[in-house]
């Protein structure tokens, strides 16, 4: 395989390996929300095959990304909340797990609801960030035009 003809994982694997550490959580919390989004589709599907297979596949790829989530917690610098988020990753990947063996949507849309709650949540505390740690260089250019 040459490395042009998958432009868009040579983008993916720039991004991942450019990204900050926070911006790396943000990208995976998209990734499952995106899986989740996709396991959602598969209820459409007629054929018997093409129902488990897109739903449990989609499920299977958003639970590695709550165990990659849950395994990069640092719970000795991030105490009670990491320990928090501990066990809330765990009671969505059990949910996942319930709606993939039932094969019902309930478990699905619910994790996807939390998810975006905590990814709008990271994606503010980002923004955040850069502002202010934008603030000072703007000031200091401010300051040396003066």
């Amino acid at each position: 395989m040459r490395p042009h003809s998958h432009p868009w994982q040579s983008y993916r694997q720039v991004a991942t390996q450019t990204a900050s550490p926070g911006q790396l959580v943000l990208m995976l919390y998209e990734g499952a929300i995106r899986f989740l989004e996709r396991a959602l589709v598969g209820f459409r599907h007629d054929d018997p095959l093409e129902f488990n297979t897109t739903i449990n596949n989609n499920i299977l790829r958003a639970q590695q990304i709550l165990g990659e989530l849950n395994s990069s917690l640092n719970l000795a610098a991030g105490g009670e909340f990491a320990e928090n988020l501990r066990r809330l990753y765990n009671y969505l990947d059990w949910r996942l797990q319930q709606s993939n063996q039932r094969k019902q949507d309930t478990g699905i849309r619910e994790v996807m609801s939390r998810l975006l709650v905590l990814r709008d949540a990271w994606a503010q505390m980002l923004e955040q960030q850069t502002r202010r740690s934008a603030t000072p260089r703007e000031a200091n250019t401010l300051l040396a035009q003066a």
